[in-house]
């Protein structure tokens, strides 16, 4: 059981119900010791992820949506443990998982649990200046090859060909994120309708439908001493259809040293010595054997989506949805570069014809 004078001391982090956490941890996590203790662990600017450490010193992860301002289709637990479950026997290097819980009375929001994964995330400048220059490069070079291998996965033989429609990826995409875009929107953004009503018009014929991960970058990876890829992170967004989009929006989030603009803020990969944009698209190609065609079409979508994505989660930092967590650069740093995002995307949907 539960020592109640322990809990007492760790039931006020927001997100977790102590008690309730941990009697679901006894029952569906084998090994797992009581006492458990709780810490949010820093990034990821959706759903909220905390480490777990139980007697033994044994860590796993906890994931569960933001405290409130949950948007419809979004934030959907069982949709993202059950896509990390079915590549558990892949190439595709992900955690192992342990359980679901869609029970809301034992912490609110669906949660489930997987392993705790050592190693380095890589998430500002300041991190990719810890890494050697070799490990940059070594790091550049499993992105591209890591998300060859999420590419290459054979939906239906592991389980996940009822992901969702394989066909009309980006015309549905367009109309999710527009839509959540007006739910979440902090102000008005005519430039945002504008690219929607242009590429809306332009979308290429779509190829075979595969997984497409919705948020591939170097900073939802965890990386080993050697620079590799051992873990692939939030599958949150993860869905079926055009893989091109994937790799255009890992492009989008990989800035180069003399960029002025960025996707992300303080990006790791605007350190020297991490693979150009051209070079991951090569090593992707070599590695997927794919042709890349349409690629300005596909690097607008994305700089349209990610602004929405971005318009989000500056609104729900300012609703307080986010529990503890505030951006680093504070609200006002973030809304400008929400602002700089959508400049970057309006001069991308410029080059679509």
């Amino acid at each position: 059981m539960v020592n109640a004078s322990v809990t007492s001391r760790m039931d006020h982090i927001r997100g977790i119900r102590h008690n309730a956490v941990s009697a679901w941890f006894e029952a569906n996590v084998a090994g797992a010791t009581l006492p458990l203790t709780f810490e949010l662990i820093a990034g990821g600017h959706s759903n909220l992820t905390f480490k777990a450490t139980d007697a033994r010193g044994r860590r796993y992860v906890l994931r569960r949506p933001p405290l409130y301002q949950v948007l419809a289709t979004a934030h959907d637990m069982g949709r993202e443990h059950k896509i990390i479950a079915a590549l558990e026997g892949t190439e595709v290097p992900v955690p192992r998982t342990f359980g679901l819980c869609e029970d809301e009375a034992v912490n609110e929001r669906p949660f489930y649990v997987m392993d705790f994964v050592d190693g380095h995330v890589v998430r500002i400048s300041d991190d990719a200046c810890g890494l050697a220059p070799e490990l940059r490069r070594s790091a550049s070079q499993s992105v591209a090859d890591t998300l060859a291998l999420v590419h290459a996965v054979d939906v239906d033989e592991v389980g996940l060909g009822d992901l969702g429609r394989k066909e009309g990826y980006i015309a549905r995409q367009l109309q999710r994120w527009m839509r959540q875009f007006e739910e979440s929107k902090t102000r008005e953004r005519p430039e945002i309708q504008a690219v929607h009503d242009h590429l809306e018009t332009r979308i290429p014929d779509q190829g075979p439908a595969g997984i497409v991960h919705g948020d591939y970058r170097l900073d939802n990876c965890i990386l080993d001493a050697r620079g590799r890829i051992s873990a692939v992170l939030d599958w949150e967004l993860c869905t079926l259809g055009d893989r091109n989009a994937d790799v255009a929006q890992l492009l989008v989030y990989w800035a180069e040293p003399e960029d002025r603009e960025f996707a992300l803020d303080s990006p790791p990969t605007g350190v020297p010595g991490f693979a150009t944009r051209e070079e991951m698209k090569d090593r992707y190609q070599e590695a997927s054997r794919r042709d890349l065609d349409h690629f300005e079409f596909y690097l607008a979508f994305a700089y349209w989506k990610v602004a929405c994505i971005l318009e989000g989660v500056y609104s729900r930092y300012v609703s307080g949805a986010m529990g503890d967590k505030a951006p680093p650069q504070g609200a006002e740093g973030f809304a400008a570069r929400v602002d700089a995002l959508t400049r970057m995307t309006t001069a991308a949907a410029e080059q679509v014809a």
